[in-house]
């Protein structure tokens, strides 16, 4: 007798699903049998991992609202339903010392780490509130619970997701709707690339955090059974001293 899968049909939205942690998110829940839709800004990158996990590709940026409206618009045409919402996208934009930015990246870095989950957020509780069920996971940062020199931008923004995910899921549980924020420190993707900082030695980002592993343990997430909740996981590679960059 074949064990059920909690996971089988279920509509799964996974934003930055394009590449990176969000690619090996969105191709867990592809192969545990969920139905995925994927965003991005890059059209041609977002249709190519659609294509070889399976999902459905939908352009957009988080951290316009419209976008938001017709996303949630199409999912529902199409299934009638969202039973999970990650909340992955962001970018480091530029890391550099406060004084060093300009109003243009802070602002940019803000939408990006925070902004574009709230939106995000407030549509997929509205939904889910009427369903009476549904998951959502906000994919925050290390930088949300430490200091480091250079990072005050973009950890403001991954701590003000961090505190809006608490307090959302004290606002949804009385609906039956559980949210979890995770919290991952180094890992396999090209966020150093992105944010203009060195490059980690082959050896160290071998031993770091892989697409497939978050994508893992999101979907080990999920399956738990619905009475319960996992409010807060933070995800460390042995490699990395606790608490240092």
């Amino acid at each position: 007798m074949q064990a059920h899968n909690p996971l089988t049909n279920q509509t799964v939205i996974v934003t930055g699903g394009a590449r990176g942690f969000g690619a090996g998110i969105a191709e867990a829940f592809a192969k545990a049998g969920a139905r995925v839709w994927i965003t991005g800004r890059n059209e041609a990158r977002l249709k190519a991992t659609a294509a070889r996990m399976g999902a459905t590709p939908f352009v957009a940026d988080v951290a316009d609202g419209a976008a938001w409206d017709r996303l949630m618009e199409a999912v529902l045409a199409t299934h009638g339903r969202l039973d999970i919402l990650v909340n992955n996208a962001g970018e480091g934009v530029k890391i550099s010392p406060a004084a060093e930015q300009t109003d243009a990246t802070i602002v940019q870095s803000l939408a990006s780490n925070l902004t574009g989950s709230i939106l995000g957020c407030r549509r997929a509780a509205a939904i889910m509130q009427r369903q009476g069920r549904g998951l959502i996971v906000n994919v925050g940062s290390a930088c949300s619970i430490h200091a480091w020199p250079g990072w005050s931008v973009y950890s403001a923004a991954k701590a003000g997701l961090l505190q809006f995910t608490r307090c959302l899921l004290t606002e949804l549980r009385p609906h039956g709707v559980r949210v979890t924020s995770v919290l991952p420190s180094w890992g396999q993707t090209d966020f150093t690339e992105g944010a203009s900082l060195p490059p980690r030695p082959p050896e160290v980002l071998a031993q770091c955090i892989s697409p497939t592993d978050l994508g893992t343990l999101l979907v080990q997430i999920a399956q738990l059974p619905p009475q319960l909740v996992t409010e807060e996981i933070r995800l460390w590679p042995m490699v990395q001293p606790l608490g240092q960059l």
